[in-house]
């Protein structure tokens, strides 16, 4: 592009990600979200200038008719990120687009992209909207993988179905071939693992039925290779070990189990699969699992010991799979860290030898060799099965954990025996609000936190305290975060409540939560929590604006706002003198929307204290067109001189003035401004004249036509031959003709 085009995409493109951002903060009466709404419609007509645009979405970058950008600009990869997210791959933007065509895209693109996708998708969710003046172009990435997959799709699907059939089904010829093909690749058997383990998983086979499937899967391909000879049935059998990674815990349990099989050939093929798992498969399936299941489970655990029974070997390789589960989207999570602690104290510590004699542990593991068996038979009625379930699961073990500590918190007395006590509910508390479990950490929190309060117990009240300290410090706030990310109004309602059981001392690690966060729904979700904590709240918010990170500090201002009243002021005048210019500017628009007459007063001080501050406060109230700036203009004009800088400040003044709300104050300005003027600078006087003139006219009040009437009679010489025409003007259209 050239540079003009560059910076004419760059101006939408700032503009679209703070409208998008005020959409999404606040209510839709908001005059922000006007405001906004505003700036973008006029920085869309100078980029649809030439005609309706078609720009095209990558993932950092937008580009139009093939063009991108003359240099990388921070607000365009932005919105390109915005919009890749969601899909969007193409947007067509017509010339005649409104407002309100914005505000229902933005509203869109300030939803959740996994909310977009399981509503079918933001093109779907745009067609629904009704409005024509934007066409958007969706990636299906469905369609990508079909094409990719070709006609070996297909096959892959008829050996799965074989597979599940057992012996009773048959394998034509081709998928035969296809399936030779696939154990030739790791990569590509490990996806035809994953297609088993899917179908089998959707079609509700059990896991007898699904481990059958996965060791006659295994057995075709043996069998295959050792028709081609060759030496193929080596690689065959390596690959199967090198795809092993993909598996679930249960399916790969049934691989170990049948290396106690009956049949000496399916023993001999599971044992040799076994042997030839490399630490890196090992790591790699223990990374799969933790990744997929959100931390480790007990099947998990019990594979991962028959593996590697030696606790030296263990921990080298969890290492190995810490690191390949850190470079997924979840090890990218704040919590990560936390959940993969907990897997591998789970994983290095697992052992039943304390608990489990060696008869005992005899009959475990013959009744685990007669799972299937077990399954197949089938004597106790599904209902029954299903609730002997229940009563083992992993949410019931949690429920028995959580009364558990709540019966020793509340029969417990002696603080010594208390304290540790308390320090495992805490624990429990993070560990139950990064599960999603938020009604049994809430449950512990007002067991131990009460203690601290008039009707607790005074002897315990040290080690509540503590307890309290340890959650607000803690990874605590990052999950709940984590939580409100994707939490609807009654998780949203129940995280609120936990904040409120902690106290007040949470609300200075939910403001700086809140200073880095970039999820909507969670910010949304954070200002509400700190606003609830009332003159804390805003404490804690105070403390942020000392920040050595400019965002930080601008957080802290938009916050402060919304606590609003005078309290707030002298922190806002105080960041009035900030170093980093969008700093300031946010200062003065937040002092602008609290809108009082003392808030005023403020920018007032401001403007007559400094002229570097006055050039800053001016410019930020153009950009404002609201009306409650309308009394700072004319101050402004009352109380400076169109001189250097600031003559082009006034014109740009008087024609904001005349855009907005006409008022006695204004109108009252406008005619002072008329009749002044400097002999020495006629040029700059009669355009200033020229400038008040029509901001008069376009008011269009009783006051401001006097105005003209007055200016065009008695005025001086220069001020009569400017303002007849406009006194004419509205003269003729006070008589109903075209002027």
């Amino acid at each position: 592009m050239t540079a003009e085009h560059s910076a004419v995409l760059a101006e939408f493109a700032r503009a679209c990600k703070a409208a998008a951002r005020a959409v999404s903060l606040y209510p839709g009466t908001h005059p922000a979200i006007r405001a906004s709404l505003t700036r973008v419609s006029s920085a869309t007509s100078r980029l649809t200038a030439a005609g309706d645009v078609a720009i095209s979405v990558h993932p950092d970058r937008l580009a139009i008719d093939g063009r991108g950008p003359e240099r990388p600009d921070a607000a365009i990869g932005e919105l390109a990120s915005l919009l890749h997210e969601r899909l969007v791959g193409e947007l067509r933007i017509a010339r005649e687009v409104e407002a309100d065509d914005w505000l229902a895209l933005l509203l869109l693109l300030g939803r959740a992209p996994e909310d977009l996708i399981a509503a079918g998708g933001i093109g779907k969710a745009w067609a629904a909207s009704g409005r024509d003046h934007f066409a958007i172009r969706e990636i299906d990435y469905a369609e990508v993988l079909r094409e990719r997959a070709g006609g070996e799709a297909a096959d892959w699907d008829r050996i799965v179905a074989y597979c599940l059939e057992g012996e009773s089904g048959s394998l034509d010829e081709r998928a035969l071939a296809a399936l030779v093909g696939a154990v030739s690749d790791p990569a590509r058997f490990g996806e035809l693992l994953d297609r088993l383990q899917q179908t089998a998983d959707g079609g509700g086979a059990s896991l007898g039925a699904r481990a059958a499937a996965l060791l006659q899967l295994l057995r075709t391909a043996v069998e295959a290779a050792r028709a081609r000879g060759g030496g193929a049935e080596e690689q065959v059998l390596q690959t199967i070990a090198d795809s092993s990674a993909r598996l679930t815990p249960e399916m790969l349990l049934s691989v170990l189990a049948q290396r106690r099989s009956p049949d000496p050939q399916e023993a001999a093929m599971a044992a040799a699969v076994v042997e030839r798992m490399s630490d890196g498969t090992i790591a790699s399936f223990v990374a799969h699992s933790v990744v997929a299941e959100h931390g480790a489970t007990e099947r998990l655990a019990h594979a991962f010991e028959a593996l590697v029974p030696e606790a030296e070997r263990k921990e080298r390789l969890l290492q190995l799979a810490e690191d390949s589960a850190r470079s997924t989207p979840l090890g990218r999570e704040s919590g990560f860290d936390e959940l993969w602690q907990g897997a591998a104290d789970m994983l290095t510590s697992y052992s039943d030898e304390k608990y489990v004699s060696d008869e005992y542990g005899r009959e475990l593991t013959s009744a685990r060799t007669q799972a299937i068996e077990v399954e197949r038979v089938s004597d106790d009625p599904p209902e029954r099965v299903q609730h002997w379930l229940s009563t083992v699961s992993d949410t019931a073990l949690r429920q028995l954990d959580v009364d558990l500590l709540l019966d020793l918190l509340r029969i417990e007395d002696d603080p010594a025996q208390w304290e540790p006590v308390a320090a495992i509910a805490a624990a429990e508390v993070e560990r139950s609000t990064l599960l999603g479990d938020l009604a049994g950490a809430q449950r512990l929190a007002e067991s131990v936190l009460r203690e601290r309060g008039p009707d607790g117990r005074p002897p315990l009240a040290a080690a509540a305290a503590a307890a309290a300290d340890r959650l607000t410090s803690g990874p605590l706030v990052r999950h709940i975060v984590l939580q409100l990310r994707k939490a609807d109004e009654s998780a949203v309602a129940a995280l609120s409540r936990l904040c409120h059981t902690i106290g007040p001392g949470v609300a200075r690690p939910l403001a700086e939560a809140l200073a880095v966060e970039e999820h909507n729904r969670a910010i949304r979700a954070l200002r509400e929590i700190l606003l609830d904590f009332g003159a804390a709240g805003r404490q804690s918010v105070e403390q942020l604006k000392s920040s050595s990170n400019p965002a930080v500090r601008r957080t802290a201002i938009d916050l402060l706002r919304v606590f609003g009243g005078r309290e707030a002021l002298p922190e806002l005048a105080s960041m009035l003198g900030d170093a980093d210019p969008q700093v300031q500017r946010e200062s003065i628009r937040a002092i602008v929307q609290i809108g009082t007459q003392e808030a005023y007063s403020v920018l007032e001080r401001a403007l007559v204290a400094s002229s570097a501050a006055r050039e800053t406060i001016v410019q930020q109230l153009l950009a404002l067109r609201e009306d409650k700036a309308v009394p700072l203009l004319c101050y402004v004009l009352n109380h400076t001189r169109p001189r250097g800088k600031l003559a082009a400040a006034h014109a740009e003044i008087i024609d904001a003035i005349g855009s907005l709300k006409p008022t006695a104050e204004s109108t009252r300005t406008l005619r002072a401004v008329l009749h002044r003027g400097d002999w020495w600078a006629p040029f700059r006087t009669a355009a200033l004249r020229e400038a008040t003139a029509s901001a008069l006219l376009r008011l269009g009040s009783p006051d401001a036509v006097a105005a003209l009437d007055e200016a065009a009679r008695t005025g001086s010489r220069g001020v009569r031959k400017i303002a007849r025409p406009k006194a004419a003007i509205a003269a003729r259209r006070e008589r109903g003709e075209r002027p």
